[in-house]
């Protein structure tokens, strides 16, 4: 696992598929900010929750300038199922080998009722219309994690 990313970090470029069958990069977002947010798996509770809280909160977030991006290491058919069945409108990018998530330090170490095993750490990476790191946090919650980035920074409803 990657040290975690801090603001001021240059962004690990990256291009992935996404589910709408073609390929979105980093550099796609140039001179735009951008909230990557990563998640462990489509379709699932956790997951869904917070795919849905960026769905409702896209449009204040898009006001403010900020585009949102999710990723997983779910493979493109089961992202494109999970984005017609939510109704996501934003970009969901498969990062199957985690190489894009290892570089941005959301894959790692995970417990889970007294297992250790490797996994996606739920994180959401703000980058800057300059490439950089605006802010990253790591270990977040699915519920609520979306109200509090938008109090972070400084989004209103």
């Amino acid at each position: 696992m990657s040290s975690p990313l801090a603001a001021g970090d240059a962004a690990p470029a990256f291009t992935l598929p996404d589910a709408a069958g073609g390929t979105t990069s980093l550099s796609d977002y140039a001179g735009r900010k951008v909230i990557l947010f990563f998640y462990p798996a489509a379709a699932t509770p956790g997951c869904t929750k917070e795919a849905c809280d960026f769905r409702d909160s896209l449009s204040p977030l898009q006001a403010a300038g900020y585009a949102v991006v999710g990723l997983s290491p779910d493979p493109v058919a089961k992202l494109e199922k999970f984005a017609a069945d939510q109704g996501l409108t934003y970009p969901l990018l498969s990062d199957a080998d985690h190489a894009v998530a290892a570089a941005y330090a959301a894959w790692g170490e995970k417990k889970n009722y007294g297992r250790t095993y490797e996994g996606l750490i739920r994180s959401t990476i703000v980058v800057g219309a300059d490439g950089r790191i605006e802010a990253a946090q790591y270990n977040v919650r699915a519920t609520g994690h979306v109200a509090k980035l938008r109090r972070d920074l400084k989004i209103a409803a």
